[in-house]
């Protein structure tokens, strides 16, 4: 039994007290699996929520570096990070490939072009060779 502080008024009160004549059986394994059933039920229907917005994420991903004017990345070496906005689309799906096979070699790139399926780098490549390229292109100016 717990008791409240005794210095405090109203300090007779205890907190979780459990008497020892009703104490409680432990839950039968069905229910276990039922509550767990359940419960994993739940958790990739409250994900699925999250995946909606897969190539918005993508854009805001890649703006990250390359919507920075004149955006100097540190690793692997220093060098100038190139502008989407304004790029053929072709071009771009073409470079997201050949870091996803290996063909460049560019670490953070080629760990972001792996977790990339074929739509999504199409998707990425149609916004930044059109209008929202041209809007990501204009932003870019001094």
């Amino acid at each position: 039994m717990l008791l409240y502080n005794l210095r405090l008024p109203n300090s007779n009160k205890t907190v979780g007290a459990v008497s020892s004549e009703k104490s409680r059986a432990p839950m039968h394994p069905k229910r276990i699996l039922l509550a767990a059933a359940v419960l994993g039920a739940c958790v990739p229907a409250a994900y699925a929520d999250d995946n909606k917005l897969t190539l918005e994420n993508r854009i805001a991903q890649c703006q990250g570096c390359h919507g920075i004017p004149d955006w100097k990345t540190a690793f692997p070496e220093v060098y100038r990070v190139p502008k989407l906005g304004g790029q053929k689309p072709a071009y771009i799906v073409s470079a997201l490939k050949e870091y996803r096979s290996g063909d460049r070699d560019f670490p953070t790139m080629r760990a972001i072009a792996a977790n990339l399926t074929d739509a999504e780098m199409e998707g990425v490549a149609r916004y930044y060779g059109a209008d929202g390229g041209a809007v990501a292109a204009a932003g870019e100016k001094k």
